[in-house]
């Protein structure tokens, strides 16, 4: 399948750790001294738009949702109370998605892997380390970086060629990443991605490195 490919870029929650859920009670946890029906709709937009980041989603609850101001300030608390429950909820290794760490770990030495992710990058980081797989990556980027910016950032550091590099996600927010760098897209744990990028990735049927 990847036999012209030279780097994966991978997104993190949902390709490599299944979190989502624990995502979704990290917000619950943080919000909830507000209204139940204000932060549901949060939820809703949280699982459609999940490459974007903590911070563009609690601007989003108060502004779109709430109809009100916040602060920048405001903003860093929410985030920091959510990194510290994803902290303590997020590094069981029984959450690694393991077809997914059994081909990063086949494709060490075949492919350059990054991480490029809606998380924070510091929590990003820690889990990694904390889950034994920061060693497989050349480098593992996070929010507050949007996405669209860290694909370009590490293309332009690395000089990789946009026709080999390929970016494996479950969201429309890393198509549009990928769309928007020009490099390759597959998605994977998200049906609705079967019609973007070059192709769609069952998780009953993993595909292996080239040889």
């Amino acid at each position: 399948m990847f036999d012209d490919i030279d780097t994966i870029l991978w997104d993190f929650d949902g390709v490599i750790l299944d979190s989502v859920q624990i995502r979704n009670e990290g917000y619950w946890h943080v919000l909830k001294e507000y209204p139940k029906e204000e932060v549901q709709k949060l939820i809703h937009y949280q699982n459609e738009n999940g490459g974007l980041s903590r911070y563009v989603k609690f601007r989003y609850f108060y502004e779109q949702i709430l109809g009100m101001e916040i602060s920048e300030e405001k903003v860093q608390e929410f985030a920091g109370q959510f990194s510290d429950y994803m902290r303590k909820t997020l590094t069981d290794p029984k959450r690694l998605i393991s077809e997914t760490v059994e081909f990063i770990r086949a494709g060490q030495g075949i492919y350059s892997m990054h991480v490029v992710s809606g998380s924070d990058q510091a929590e990003l980081r820690f889990l990694c380390r904390e889950l034994k797989i920061d060693t497989f990556f050349r480098s593992i980027l996070g929010s507050p970086t949007p996405k669209i910016d860290l694909v370009k950032s590490i293309l332009e550091e690395e000089k990789y060629n946009p026709g080999r590099v390929v970016l494996i996600g479950d969201s429309i927010n890393d198509f549009e990443a990928a769309d928007v760098n020009n490099i390759l897209f597959y998605g994977y744990n998200n049906p609705s991605l079967k019609t973007k990028g070059e192709g769609y990735i069952e998780r009953s049927a993993f595909f292996f490195p080239k040889q």
